[in-house]
């Protein structure tokens, strides 16, 4: 009986944490459908587009799995600004560039991209800004220091950026930014997302 006890224990305790897990992303994914909602910047077809194919990425498994092994190799902020230099005084294309265009995260993107076709250049980011992958050559390797991360990320907490539209000089064409977090299975914000939408 004792052990039947300790059984039931363990598995209700278990329970309980898939249960908080689950709030916690649902809670998470909630105040940004809300914030969606209430960006001025956001056309209604926009939030509509948002609400309903983007905010699913945020908790996409491969980008996920992708954000997490970038996050867990530790780099340093200047470590990842140096490649950010390289990356923006390059006139050839670089291996990193093959890199992050190339890799299991670059093929979800561009999986995506060809099935939601509104979409232009799409790019993930780990913990600190830097991208994980991408389906264009973005003008720099590190976003940390633009409202597109800073705001999506928010200190961990998640969040959204929805940019003007504007002409994209590294794609020449005209879209509009949306930036979301990514989550992992534990509720926990662990990168980004931008995703330009053509107008």
């Amino acid at each position: 009986m004792k052990h039947a006890f300790i059984i039931l224990t363990v598995g209700a305790a278990i329970l309980l944490t898939t249960t908080v897990v689950i709030a916690g992303t649902a809670e998470i994914l909630a105040s940004i459908s809300t914030q969606i909602d209430n960006s001025s910047n956001a056309s209604p077809e926009m939030k509509t587009l948002a609400k309903n194919k983007l905010l699913p990425l945020c908790t996409n498994e491969l980008f996920v799995k992708s954000v997490k092994a970038q996050n867990a190799k530790g780099m340093t902020l200047d470590e990842i600004r140096k490649i950010d230099e390289t990356w923006q005084a390059a006139e050839d294309f670089l291996p990193i560039h093959e890199k992050l265009l190339s890799n299991d995260c670059a093929a979800e993107i561009k999986r995506i991209a060809k099935k939601i076709t509104e979409l232009t250049e799409i790019f993930v980011m780990d913990n600190q800004g830097a991208n994980v992958g991408q389906n264009t050559i973005t003008s720099d390797y590190w976003q940390g220091d633009e409202p597109k991360w800073q705001n999506s990320y928010n200190d961990g907490k998640g969040g959204v950026e929805v940019g003007k539209a504007k002409l994209d000089k590294s794609i020449n064409r005209i879209d509009q930014k949306i930036s979301l977090p990514i989550i992992d299975n534990s509720g926990k914000v662990i990168g980004a997302i931008c995703i330009g939408v053509s107008l």
